[in-house]
């Protein structure tokens, strides 16, 4: 059969693989504790499916791609609150059905294939940026980071800036747990205005962090980029904030001409979030006591896991912020080789891109008992 020959390009998922081991190793009887993809344990809070039920109307019909106005108020309502930022819930907010469908699919509304255009992204990083661009028809364009894992204009030539028709950045960081300072996110805005790239920040992390080290969390790029947001998107998620990996609801924020084209493409595939998930979400943005409950409970697992490590002469970089652990480890293939015979499953560096190697990855997504299980574990791998 004749396939797009992107999807020859980019094969198969990397950490499908390691789930597939580790789905071997559980069917043999062995006890499987899995970091390795960022779906936690915790129930999502009763409130938020009693919202999702009462929605769930007797006479079923196509939700708006606009989204309804409920859930946008909601969402600019949780930024007001959150980051001090004025939004338009009626111009600058678009619902989506979580965030990774929008990551890959934005592209396709601001790319010309025709043009010598690129998509700039960290690497490593989350490996959707590239994965849309590609798609979409643009060169990729990766910058390797390394030391705290931040992306900053000035890691980005001239040359790549007049290039770049859309660069990406994550804070907190996937996968390190990185932040972006504010001072850097300003700079990132300026620079982008200066060449018309749009930015586009991945915040699907923002309520994730430790709150010693991020008094009040961490930035968003909207507290840098004025009133109306021009050229500047940022993406959120109720999925880790709110336990809502299933329901699949997210937003894109930002600049008013931006969401208008994205509401034209998407209107024309058909993408849009059911109304009673939505209602579901208005919810829990609504409410930020359940993301402060959930903010200690990864707490509690990263202050369990770290000692491991430390014991072990082993580096947990960043990793102040968002669902993950980023350690370093030497030969990162190796290392997640014996931990998976160990029954840990953790994510190699290099399967989020080049500056990888060297790292693992753990998803803080195993119960705090589990983590405490898992502790001697890793401490018998790899001593």
């Amino acid at each position: 059969m004749k396939l797009n020959p992107i999807l020859d390009q980019l094969g198969a998922y990397p950490i499908a693989m390691i789930q597939e081991r580790a789905h071997s190793l559980a069917a043999q009887g062995v006890n499987v504790i899995d970091f390795s993809i960022g779906d936690p344990r915790e129930p999502t809070p009763e409130f938020i499916a009693d919202a999702l039920k009462a929605a769930v109307p007797a006479v079923s019909q196509y939700p708006l791609t606009g989204g309804r106005g409920e859930l946008r108020e909601s969402i600019a309502a949780y930024l007001a609150r959150r980051f001090g930022v004025e939004i338009d819930p009626a111009t600058q907010v678009m619902p989506t059905s979580g965030s990774k469908e929008a990551v890959f699919s934005t592209p396709l509304a601001f790319l010309d294939r025709n043009a010598d255009q690129s998509v700039v992204y960290g690497s490593p990083g989350y490996p959707i940026y590239e994965r849309g661009a590609l798609f979409a028809g643009a060169a990729i364009d990766p910058i390797t980071l390394s030391g705290d894992f931040v992306l900053r204009a000035k890691d980005v030539s001239d040359e790549r800036w007049e290039r770049a028709r859309m660069l990406w950045i994550c804070t907190p960081h996937n996968p390190t747990g990185a932040v972006t300072s504010g001072g850097d996110l300003a700079d990132l805005v300026e620079r982008a205005r200066a060449t018309d790239t749009l930015l586009m920040s991945d915040e699907c992390y923002a309520d994730v962090y430790e709150e010693g080290v991020h008094p009040g969390g961490p930035a968003s790029v909207l507290q840098h980029a004025g009133p109306g947001a021009t050229g500047v998107l940022a993406f959120f998620s109720c999925s880790k904030r709110s336990g809502m990996t299933g329901y699949r609801s997210g937003a894109m924020v930002g600049d008013a001409d931006a969401i208008a084209a994205l509401k034209r493409l998407r209107t024309a595939t058909g993408t849009a979030s059911p109304d009673f998930v939505q209602m579901a979400a208005a919810a829990a943005w609504d409410d930020d006591a359940h993301a402060a409950e959930r903010r200690s409970i990864f707490a509690k697992k990263r202050d369990t896991l770290r000692p491991a490590f430390d014991s072990l002469g082993m580096d947990v970089v960043a990793s102040t912020a968002g669902l993950y652990m980023w350690v370093a480890v030497g030969d990162d293939m190796a290392v997640t080789d014996r931990l998976l015979e160990a029954g840990i499953v953790v994510s190699p560096g290099r399967f989020f891109g080049a500056g990888g190697e060297g790292y693992v990855r753990l998803a803080l997504v195993p119960t705090v008992a589990q983590c405490e299980l898992a502790v001697s574990a890793i401490e018998e791998a790899l001593r």
